[in-house]
C-alpha cells in the first residue's frame, strides 16, 4: 500500500504518515455518498440547520484547526485563524441566502406557465490544492451543499490532515455520514474518484494538472470547473496615492508566502512615481518578520514544500543571471526549513522566467511603464487571466481599463481577494466555471426547464 508523509516545512521533519485509499475504497466512499445523496437534497431548512452548526464549530475551534494548517504547509498563525474565520463566514452566507439563489425562476413564453427550477446534480468529486487547504475546499462545498449535492474531496498530500479535519467538522457538527467525506491519497486517488461514479468534478490547483483533470473528466461527460494559476498584473498609474499602492503591494504580493493564485505578481508602474513607489514598497516589505509561522509575530513563514523552495530560488537566480536588479532580498535564508527572504527586482526582460511563469513564492518584479496602454499590453500578455488590481485617483479611467484587461476579476485600489457575495475564477489558462456568489452555486445544479401547455394544438415540433 502507498504511502504519504507530510512535512513541516519550517523544520523539514515528517509530521505524519498516511496509508493512501485503494480504488476499491474510494468506490466505498462513492457509494456510501449516493445513499446520502436523496435525504440531504430534501429538505432545505434541514441543511441550514446543519451547515450553521458546522459554523459554530469552525469558530470555536479555530485557533486548533488553524495549528494544523500551518504545522502542514507553514504559512503564518495569524493568516490560519483568518482563513478558518473566512471558511465561516462562507458557510453562513449560503445558509443565509442559498434558498433565495435557488428559487424557481418564472419565464415568459407561448406556454401556459414556464419556470427554471434548479436541482442538485448528486455526488460531486473535489479536488483541492495545499496553499488554502480550508478555505479552498469550503468556498467550494459551501453553496455546493446548500444547493443539495453531498461531496467528496481529496486534499493535497502536503495538507492531509488539514483535509481530513474537515471531515471531523462535520461529524462534529452532526452531519450525517456521508455528506462529506475525505479521500486520503494521491493522483491515483484522485483519479479513481473521477473515473467512479460521482455526477461532477472540480478541480483548485495547478494549470497542467487542471488541464488533466479536465480532460479525464470529459472522457467520462462529467461537468468539471477548473481553477487553476494565475499570474496577476498589479498596475500602479502615476496619479495613483503612492502609499496605498505600497501597502496594497506588499498585501498583495507577500500574504501566505506569495502562494496564492490571486496574489499580485507581475508590478508595472508609471515611470513618473516608481521611484516613489518602489522606495516605500521596499520600506514596508523589510518590515515583514520572516520566522517560526506559529508565532503570532511572524508575517512570513516557509515555503510549503521543499519543491516550491527550489523553484523560486531557481527563478530569482534565472533573473538575476539575465539581468534583473535585486532591490530587497534575493536568496534563500540559512537553517532548517524552506525559508525565502522577501524579494524585490526590477529591470526585469520578457526572456526571464519569472515574466512567464507562475512565481508561487515571496518575490515581486518590477516594470516600469511609459503609460496606461503599455501597462495594459503588459498585463494580457500572459498565458493567465485570473485576476487583476489597478491603482489610480481616477476612477472612471479606472473603469474604462478594467473592461481591457483579460481576466476574469478585476480589483480598483484593493487587492484581489475572493468573496462569498462575487463570483471567482478566470480565463484563458486559469480555468472555467465560476465559484463563489450564485454563480458558483449554479455550477452544480440541473437548470431545469419546465412548461405546461392547456393541449398540443398550438405547439410546434421543431427542435
Amino acid at each position: 500500500m502507498n504511502q504519504i508523509s507530510t512535512i513541516n516545512p519550517a523544520t523539514g521533519e515528517i509530521i505524519n504518515t498516511y496509508d493512501s485509499m485503494n480504488k476499491e475504497k474510494v468506490l466505498q466512499l462513492v457509494a456510501k455518498a449516493k445513499r446520502a445523496f436523496p435525504e440531504w437534497k430534501k429538505d432545505y431548512e434541514s441543511r441550514r440547520s446543519y451547515i450553521y452548526n458546522l459554523v459554530e464549530y469552525l469558530k470555536k475551534n479555530k485557533v486548533e484547526l488553524a495549528k494544523i494548517a500551518t504545522a502542514e504547509m507553514g504559512k503564518a498563525i495569524k493568516e490560519s485563524i483568518s482563513e478558518v474565520e473566512k471558511c465561516a463566514w462562507a458557510l453562513e452566507f449560503y445558509a443565509d441566502h442559498g434558498d433565495s439563489f435557488l428559487a424557481d425562476e418564472i419565464l415568459n413564453t407561448d406556454a401556459r406557465k414556464s419556470f427554471l427550477t434548479f436541482e442538485p446534480l448528486g455526488v460531486i468529486g473535489s479536488i483541492m490544492p495545499w496553499n488554502f487547504p480550508y478555505w479552498q475546499a469550503l468556498r467550494f462545498a459551501a453553496p455546493c451543499l446548500m444547493a443539495g449535492n453531498v461531496i467528496i474531496m481529496k486534499p493535497s498530500k502536503i495538507t492531509m490532515q488539514s483535509g481530513i479535519e474537515i471531515e471531523k467538522a462535520f461529524a462534529h457538527a452532526g452531519i450525517p455520514e456521508g455528506i462529506f467525506q475525505t479521500v486520503v491519497g494521491s493522483v491515483d486517488s484522485a483519479n479513481h474518484l473521477i473515473d467512479s461514479d460521482v455526477n461532477a468534478v472540480t478541480f483548485t490547483g495547478s494549470t497542467n494538472a487542471g488541464a488533466k483533470v479536465g480532460e479525464r473528466a470529459a472522457m467520462n461527460l462529467k461537468k468539471c470547473v477548473l481553477e487553476l494559476g494565475g499570474s496577476d498584473p498589479f498596475i500602479v498609474l502615476d496619479d495613483a496615492i503612492i502609499d496605498k499602492a505600497a501597502e496594497g503591494a506588499v498585501k498583495g504580493r507577500f500574504i501566505n508566502c506569495g502562494q496564492s493564485c490571486v496574489a499580485s505578481k507581475r508590478f508595472f508602474v508609471g515611470k513618473n512615481i516608481a521611484n516613489e513607489f518602489i522606495e516605500s514598497f521596499i520600506k514596508k516589505a523589510s518590515k515583514l518578520k520572516v520566522g517560526d509561522p506559529m508565532s503570532e509575530d511572524t508575517d512570513i513563514g516557509p515555503l510549503s514544500s521543499k519543491e516550491g523552495f527550489e523553484t523560486i530560488s531557481q527563478i530569482v537566480n534565472d533573473a538575476k543571471e539575465k539581468g534583473a536588479e535585486v532591490l530587497l532580498g534575493g536568496s534563500e535564508i540559512d537553517g532548517n526549513g524552506f525559508f525565502y527572504q522577501p524579494t524585490i527586482l526590477t529591470n526585469v526582460k520578457t526572456n526571464m522566467r519569472i515574466a512567464n511563469e507562475e512565481t508561487f513564492g515571496p518575490v515581486a518584479p518590477i516594470t516600469i511603464v511609459e503609460n496606461e496602454s503599455e501597462a495594459i499590453k503588459l498585463a494580457n500578455d500572459t498565458e493567465f487571466g485570473l485576476g487583476a488590481s489597478i491603482w489610480t485617483r481616477d476612477l472612471a479611467k479606472a473603469e474604462k481599463m478594467s473592461r481591457r484587461i483579460e481576466s476574469g476579476i478585476v480589483s480598483v485600489n484593493n487587492v484581489v481577494i475572493s468573496d462569498p457575495r462575487i463570483p471567482f475564477g478566470g480565463i484563458k489558462h486559469s480555468g472555467f466555471g465560476r465559484e463563489l456568489s450564485r454563480y458558483g452555486m449554479m455550477e452544480f445544479v440541473n437548470v431545469k426547464s419546465v412548461r405546461f401547455y392547456d393541449n398540443l394544438t398550438h405547439n410546434h415540433y421543431v427542435e
